[in-house]
């Protein structure tokens, strides 16, 4: 084991590097985080933990590079996922003024199902996050890695994500926190919409002009 540490290591770096980056994920979890029950955003968070594991299964697989060669499987998943991206982004938009209180008692909130689902598949449906887990283990892990230790790195990775996003949502729903966002989080809920937006349409510009070549630094979770 001990021999693939400085590999577990570069992992991990490049892992945190791209969580920590914003992206989908954050932003839904941002949205939830403010809009909801901290049992919902945490259900949330733990959804995008898990939904690493979808990435990290086809990877071990060789899935993930058939998907990656074929242009049609991997233009069908940009264009589902932004079609998705686009449905949470329209559901910030329509947000009401007073949709972010102190106190969420008096908010419709989400069934934990739906909560734990919303982050499972922003995060499973994300194509960058294909793009990533690709990159990944044809890239930095090497092919010689027994497949027991790549999954350690996949539940690593989906264990740190979960954590990360936790963290995020914990911080995010302390009052005082809450209390700051009070005034504005009907334009923040807005903004995570229009954020979302982008995306989205950056995932369809992308499947229209061809583009989506593989390059680690570039893509975030």
């Amino acid at each position: 084991m001990h021999d693939y540490w400085p590999e577990f290591i570069t992992v991990a770096i490049v892992h945190f590097l791209a969580v920590a980056s914003p992206g989908p994920d954050f932003a839904v979890m941002l949205r939830q985080a403010l809009c909801q029950s901290r049992r919902n955003a945490l259900l949330t968070a733990f959804g995008i933990g898990t939904g690493i594991l979808i990435h990290v299964g086809y990877s071990l697989l060789g899935i993930g590079l058939i998907i990656q060669q074929s242009l049609v499987l991997f233009s069908i998943l940009k264009v589902v996922g932004a079609l998705y991206l686009t449905w949470i982004a329209i559901q910030c938009l329509r947000s009401k003024a007073g949709s972010v209180h102190v106190e969420t008692a008096n908010v419709e909130q989400q069934s934990g199902l739906a909560a734990y689902r919303l982050g499972f598949l922003t995060n499973a449906l994300n194509p960058k996050a294909t793009l990533f887990f690709v990159s990944l283990f044809s890239v930095i892990i090497s092919p010689g890695t027994p497949i027991a230790i790549q999954s350690a790195y996949g539940i690593y990775m989906a264990v740190a994500t979960g954590l990360w996003f936790m963290a995020v949502a914990v911080f995010f729903t302390l009052p005082q926190i809450r209390k700051g966002f009070n005034r504005f989080g009907y334009w923040l809920d807005r903004l995570m919409g229009g954020v979302l937006l982008v995306l989205a349409g950056q995932l369809l510009f992308s499947t229209v002009s061809g583009e989506g070549s593989i390059q680690v630094n570039q893509v975030k979770e």
